[in-house]
């Protein structure tokens, strides 16, 4: 059977937000309003934000708005993947802040447990699992660099495990995989969308003030404060935190640092029991492989499997529309790669596919800011690592609208930001030109061309 007719009856919508026990919606802001903090945008880095500034200041009247609904893009429509690396893995930390690297891994995995700690406190039925994550390679040549990416990670943490082909294979039954790497510790899978509506609960039981459908159009001084206008209703706030990520920032000279990098995903329908031991996976690890163009994977709670990846697409001058949501040929694409892995799952079928943007930066983590003289913070460029490292900005983002100098706002990390992109048609062509480079390096033993050897020297090389 060809295996695009498995996807022929795919609902066009993500997974996770497909949910009969979804709450319902706020109500929109219909008129004007005052605040001591404004947060701009409900998903997980504005509902952290609300949460910890909460538990901060109990007495603080924090009020969140978001354009749509609460979760409904990049939080709600991801893979589930909450990682404890707030750097895009640590190849890139190591690349970009030797010197601070080792307290970056220390906060990470401190930001990783609290975020176990909050859903346990709050009650919040989310999935959690942590597992840990596996890297698995399927060419020969991936196989010394998952070897140095293991010598890597024990110098600053646990070692991971070091599998061969035997050994991934009894974990996660693939003719394609060859070895791998089990980091046990760094990485949680999580339903991200009922992690987000639950983190919306949580705000709501703490006393923060949520208006869905209510999108900030401007953000302007007012005498000692902010102004923010929406359609229906103007605040004035004491403090501004932004968390708009992907879509354009209220800022404008904030706008040139992100891109807008589509990213799509396949779930499957529930295993059966006899699939589910054909694949073995009693461990329950997500995983992803080593080449440029990756795929991530894992199990859903009801043994599911997410199959996502790949493609990373980026429209020309950067438009964020519904109607990128959706791109046949990559589900075939996908769908193809997927029965290549788990040929012994022939017959299986696709219930849901679905795409969204993710908020690209040039290295490739989170980076931040402020303006309106240290009145308004910002945040964005997580490029698909935003589960986990959301948290953390929340609370950089809190440290720099109090102006107090703390272990995280003293990051080189924080402190400067990534290079901006170039305009178009430059943007295209540099993008479109780093995509045709990345898979004739997948199709070469990693040998990466001139174009990603400048990128390279330039710090903005890409490899994931």
């Amino acid at each position: 059977m060809d295996p695009v007719h498995a996807i022929q009856d795919a609902r066009p919508t993500p997974f996770w937000l497909d949910d009969p026990d979804r709450p319902p919606t706020a109500s929109a802001l219909v008129a004007d309003t005052r605040c001591d903090l404004l947060v701009v945008g409900g998903g997980y880095s504005g509902l952290w934000t609300a949460l910890i500034a909460k538990d901060r200041d109990p007495s603080l009247d924090v009020l969140l708005i978001e354009g749509e609904e609460v979760g409904w893009a990049a939080s709600g429509r991801n893979g589930g993947f909450c990682e404890a690396s707030l750097t895009h893995g640590l190849s890139n930390g190591v690349e970009r802040w030797p010197g601070e690297i080792a307290e970056l891994e220390k906060l990470g995995a401190r930001n990783l447990q609290a975020i176990e700690d909050t859903i346990e406190r709050h009650g919040i039925d989310c999935d959690w699992e942590r597992t840990g994550s596996l890297s698995v390679a399927t060419e020969q040549f991936q196989l010394d660099d998952l070897r140095e990416l293991a010598d890597l990670a024990a110098r600053y943490g646990p070692a991971p495990t070091v599998l061969d082909a035997d050994q991934i294979r009894a974990e996660i039954d693939s003719p394609t995989f060859l070895g791998g790497v089990w980091d046990k510790d760094s990485t949680a899978l999580v339903n991200p969308a009922r992690l987000v509506w639950g983190l919306k609960q949580a705000c709501l039981s703490l006393g923060v003030r949520i208006h869905e459908h209510t999108r900030a159009t401007a953000i302007t001084e007012d005498g000692s404060g902010i102004m923010a206008r929406t359609p229906y209703g103007r605040v004035l706030a004491g403090r501004v935190a932004l968390a708009t990520n992907v879509f354009p920032s209220l800022v404008k000279r904030h706008r040139p640092y992100t891109i807008p990098v589509y990213d799509y995903a396949l779930m499957t329908e529930p295993l059966t029991d006899e699939q589910l031991a054909s694949v073995g996976w009693h461990n329950r690890q997500g995983f992803s492989d080593s080449a440029n163009q990756f795929h991530y994977v894992r199990l859903s709670a009801d043994n599911r499997i997410l199959w996502g990846g790949y493609d990373a697409v980026y429209h020309y001058r950067g438009r964020v529309r519904a109607e990128h949501d959706q791109r046949p040929e990559t589900f075939a694409t996908l769908a193809r790669h997927f029965f290549r892995t788990f040929p012994q799952l022939e017959g299986l079928r696709f219930t849901h596919a679905w795409g969204g943007a993710i908020d690209t930066c040039s290295r490739f983590c989170a980076f931040f800011d402020t303006s309106h003289r240290g009145r308004v913070a910002y945040v964005a460029g997580f490029t698909g690592l935003g589960v986990g490292a959301s948290r953390f900005a929340a609370e950089v983002m809190l440290d720099l609208l109090a102006d107090e100098r703390t272990e995280r706002t003293s990051l080189e990390m924080v402190r400067r930001k990534p290079l901006p992109f170039p305009p178009e048609p430059i943007r295209w062509a540099g993008v479109q030109a780093t995509r045709w480079s990345l898979a004739r390096a997948d199709e070469n033993e990693g040998r990466r061309n001139l174009w990603l050897k400048t990128l390279d020297r330039l710090g903005l090389g890409f490899d994931s």
